[in-house]
C-alpha cells in the first residue's frame, strides 16, 4: 500500500516538474512578454469608459496579485531545480579533480558557522598566495590593493 501512495507523489511530482517547466519556459518568452504589456495597454485605454471605477482598478489588481502568487511557486520550483543540477555538476567536478577537497562536495550543507570558518581559510589561503606571488612578480606588474580593486 505505501508502495502504491510513493507511486502516486512520484507522478505528482514528475507532472508537476513538467508543467512547470513548460510554463516557465512559456511565461518567460517574448511574445508573453508582449502579450501582458497589451493587456496592460488595453486595461488603461478602458478606464476612462469604466470612468476609472473601483471595479477597474480591482480588475487588475486581482488579475495581477493572482499571477504573481502562482508565478512564485512555478519560479521557485525551477530555481530550486536548477540549483540542485548546479550543484551536482560541481560536486562531480570536485570528485574528478585530481587533489581537490571532497568535503567541499555537499559544501551547501554545511552550518553557516562552518561556511564562515572555510570562507576564512580560503582568504587566508588566498592572503598567503598573493603574499608568495608578489616577491615573483616584476615591481612593474604589481598592482596596488586599492587599484586590484577597481579592477
Amino acid at each position: 500500500m505505501g508502495n502504491n501512495n510513493e507511486q502516486r507523489q512520484d507522478g505528482v511530482r514528475e507532472r508537476f516538474r513538467r508543467f512547470a517547466h513548460s510554463t516557465s519556459q512559456f511565461v518567460g518568452s517574448p511574445w508573453m512578454f508582449i502579450f501582458a504589456c497589451l493587456i496592460i495597454i488595453t486595461w488603461g485605454v478602458t478606464g476612462p469608459i469604466f470612468h476609472f471605477s473601483d471595479t477597474w482598478q480591482l480588475v487588475i489588481n486581482t488579475g495581477t496579485t493572482i499571477v504573481t502568487f502562482l508565478m512564485v511557486f512555478l519560479i521557485q520550483n525551477t530555481q530550486n531545480r536548477d540549483a540542485r543540477a548546479v550543484h551536482l555538476k560541481l560536486d562531480e567536478l570536485i570528485r574528478a579533480v585530481k587533489g581537490a577537497r571532497n568535503q567541499l562536495v555537499e559544501l551547501e550543507e554545511m552550518t553557516d558557522e562552518e561556511l564562515v570558518a572555510l570562507h576564512e581559510e580560503f582568504h587566508r589561503v588566498r592572503g598567503e598566495r598573493h603574499s608568495q606571488n608578489e616577491g615573483q612578480m616584476p615591481a612593474s606588474d604589481r598592482v596596488a590593493p586599492s587599484k586590484q580593486a577597481a579592477r
